[in-house]
C-alpha cells in the first residue's frame, strides 16, 4: 500500500522525539521507505528531524538526505557536526556524496572530508568537486564494474564479485586495457557461456557510447534518450573509464534543469524554493519586474505620441489590450516550441526555413483572427468598419512581428552561448507589448489619415 502522510502520524512522531522513546520511534518508522523519511522530515522542527537523522541507520538517512528539498537538506546539515556529516557520507555513492559538499561552505567541506575514514571514498569525492556540476563529471559516480581485457573469465567472476560488493546497481560491466582506457562492455550472457580458460578479449563488444568528462549534461541526457542507455561510462581526455552517469542521475538533472527553465521564463531570475528568505526571492523575482516597469514606461510613451489619434478615433483604444495582448502571447507560444527544440536538440534546417514556416503559420492565424475580430468588431460591438478592417490588418501584422520575435530571440541568445529560457515570459511579453503597440497605431495612422 502507498504510504500517505498524515497528522496523526507527524503528531505521534513528534510525541516520541519529545519522550525520547526510541524504541518505539524506530519501530514506527523501520519499514517506512526514505523518500517518504524525506516527506516526514520536512514536515518537522529542524530540531525533530535532525533527531531523526542521528538515530536512524545511516544507510536510511544518507538516501532520505538525498531526497530533501535542497533547502531543507542546508539546514539539518548546518545542525549536524563535520563528523556526523562524514558518517552519511560514508554510505552514500560519490556522486551523491559530492553534491552534499558542495552545498557546504568550503571551510566546512574541508572539516567533513578530513572525518572520512575511508580514504579512497574521500579522495574520489574530491576529485568530482573539481567538475563542473553540470557536466558528466560533475553527475557521474565512481563506483561501477570493470574488467581488464586480458583477464580470463574465471578470473573476472570473482573480481567482478569484490566490485559489484561498493556498487548500488550493476546496469553494465565495461571493459578496460592495461592502461584503463575504455574498450568495451561485457554482455553478462557473453560471460556466462564463455569457456572458462577464454579470456575477455574473445568476448567482450567493443561498440560503447560514452562521454567525456566535460561533455554538458543536457548532451549527456541527449545521448542516453537517444539510445535508451541506463547507464553511461565517462572518460577523461586520455580516454581512461573513470566513472559512469546513472539514468536516476540524468532525471535529476533533467528536472531541476526544467524546473530552471519554468522560473527563468516566469520572470526568476536564480533558482529559488517556496521557503526560501524573502529577500532571495526578492533579488530573484525583481530584476524582471524592473524590466516589465521600464517597458510600461516605453508603451506609455508610445501611446503619448499618437495622443492626437486618441481624441480623434477614440475607438481605437479600445483594442490597445487585445493587440497587446495577442503580441506577447504569440511570442510567448513561439519561443515555447523553439525552446523546446533547442532542448531535445531537435531544432534542424536553416534560419531561412524557419523564417518561412513561421511567417507562413503566423500569416494563417493572424488571417483567421483578424477576420473573427474584424466581424465581432463590427456587428457584435457595433463599430464601424474601417475599425475593423484597421484593427484586423495590424492584428496580422503584430501576429507576424511577434512570432519572428519569439522565435529568432531565443535562438540568437543560444548561439552566443545564453540560456534561451531567458528569452520567454517576462521578456518577449514586453517587447511584444511594445512593438505590437508601436505597429498598430502606425497602421491606423496609415489607414485613417490623422
Amino acid at each position: 500500500m502507498q504510504f500517505q502522510l498524515s497528522d496523526e502520524l507527524i503528531e505521534k512522531i513528534e510525541y516520541l522525539i519529545e519522550q525520547k522513546n526510541d524504541e518505539e520511534l524506530l519501530l514506527h518508522l523501520e519499514d517506512i521507505h526514505h523518500a517518504d523519511i524525506a516527506e516526514i522530515l520536512t514536515e518537522l522542527e529542524l530540531d525533530e528531524a535532525t533527531y531523526i537523522i542521528k538515530l536512524l541507520d545511516s544507510d536510511k538517512t544518507s538516501e532520505a538526505l538525498m531526497e530533501l528539498e535542497e533547502g531543507v537538506r542546508e539546514r539539518i546539515l548546518d545542525n549536524l557536526s563535520p563528523k556526523e556529516i562524514a558518517e552519511e557520507l560514508e554510505n552514500m555513492d560519490t556522486d551523491d556524496a559530492a553534491d552534499i559538499i558542495a552545498e557546504l561552505s568550503e571551510e566546512r567541506q574541508q572539516e567533513v572530508i578530513s572525518q572520512i575514514i575511508d580514504e579512497e571514498h574521500a579522495d574520489n569525492i574530491v576529485e568530482l568537486l573539481r567538475y563542473d556540476e553540470n557536466s558528466a563529471g560533475g553527475l557521474m559516480a565512481k563506483e561501477l564494474v570493470k574488467v581488464n581485457e586480458n583477464w580470463s573469465v574465471t578470473n573476472c567472476m570473482s573480481e567482478m564479485r569484490a566490485q559489484a560488493e561498493n556498487v548500488t546497481r550493476v546496469h553494465s560491466i565495461y571493459v578496460v586495457d592495461d592502461r584503463n582506457k575504455l574498450k568495451g562492455r561485457l554482455s553478462l550472457k557473453d560471460l556466462l557461456t564463455a569457456r572458462s580458460n577464454a579470456h575477455i578479449r574473445d568476448v567482450y563488444i567493443p561498440q560503447v557510447d560514452y562521454v567525456n568528462v566535460h561533455t554538458p549534461g543536457d548532451e549527456v541526457a541527449r545521448v542516453m534518450q537517444k539510445y535508451d542507455l541506463e547507464a553511461i561510462p565517462v572518460v577523461d581526455e586520455m580516454g581512461r573509464l573513470v566513472g559512469r552517469v546513472t539514468i536516476d542521475d540524468i532525471v535529476d538533472f533533467i528536472r531541476e534543469e526544467a524546473e530552471k527553465d519554468y522560473q527563468m521564463a516566469a520572470g526568476i531570475s536564480e533558482g529559488v524554493e517556496a521557503d526560501d528568505s524573502i529577500m532571495k526571492h526578492t533579488r530573484a523575482r525583481l530584476p524582471w519586474l524592473v524590466l516589465a516597469l521600464l517597458g510600461g514606461f516605453i508603451s506609455v510613451t508610445v501611446l503619448g505620441t499618437f495622443e492626437d489619434a486618441m481624441e480623434k478615433y477614440g475607438a481605437l483604444f479600445f483594442f490597445v489590450p487585445l493587440i497587446a495582448a495577442m503580441a506577447g502571447n504569440v511570442g510567448v507560444q513561439s519561443s515555447a516550441i523553439v525552446l523546446q527544440g533547442l532542448a531535445n536538440n531537435t531544432l534542424r534546417g536553416s534560419l531561412m526555413k524557419r523564417l518561412i514556416k513561421e511567417v507562413g503559420l503566423s500569416l494563417l492565424n493572424g488571417v483567421v483572427l483578424a477576420i473573427m475580430l474584424a466581424l465581432g468588431g463590427t456587428f457584435l460591438l457595433g463599430f464601424d468598419y474601417i475599425y475593423g478592417v484597421t484593427v484586423g490588418i495590424s492584428l496580422v501584422s503584430v501576429i507576424v512581428i511577434a512570432s519572428l520575435i519569439g522565435t529568432f530571440v531565443p535562438i540568437i541568445l543560444d548561439r552566443q552561448g545564453i540560456d534561451p529560457a531567458m528569452a520567454t515570459g517576462p521578456f518577449i511579453t514586453t517587447s511584444n507589448d511594445i512593438f505590437g503597440i508601436l505597429i498598430y497605431f502606425s497602421i491606423a495612422k496609415a489607414i485613417l489619415g490623422f
